[in-house]
């Protein structure tokens, strides 16, 4: 079993920021990719003031924010996913994009990466079957 030390999470959007957030406080290096440079910017940025939140309220030292923000990296570059231990996707919930995403990071990730999905209502059963490794998909 390969260690986890890099989570990729695809999908910028409230969801993927939030994921990202979390695995980055956790100690994770974390690669948030997205298509949409803007995205990135907006989710850097809402990190950023999330953290800056925690610090005021006194749950988090400025020391731990600074290394949760050296440990997130935002790309547009899909290429970036192939460094990750374990990938998110949190992107639209439509089932033909995802399906589309996990051939892509089938693709693109090593054999023994765990592929995971945000999905509310869309059967895992039918997007682990767009890989060739249906039982590393939750």
């Amino acid at each position: 079993m390969t260690k986890i030390s890099t989570v990729g999470v695809v999908g910028a959007g409230t969801m993927g920021n939030g994921i990202a957030q979390v695995f980055a406080q956790a100690g994770f290096d974390v690669r948030l990719q997205d298509v949409a440079q803007g995205a990135l910017d907006r989710a850097r940025a809402s990190i950023e003031k999330s953290l800056g939140k925690f610090v005021e309220k006194g749950k988090l030292q400025a020391a731990d924010r600074d290394q949760t923000l050296t440990r997130l990296r935002v790309t547009t570059d899909f290429d970036a996913l192939s460094e990750a231990d374990y990938v998110v996707e949190a992107i639209v919930e439509d089932e033909t994009a995802k399906r589309d995403l996990f051939r892509r990071l089938d693709a693109r990730t090593r054999p023994g990466v765990i592929l995971t999905s945000n999905t509310s209502s869309i059967s895992i059963t039918r997007l682990a079957a767009s890989t060739t490794r249906p039982d590393r998909v939750l």
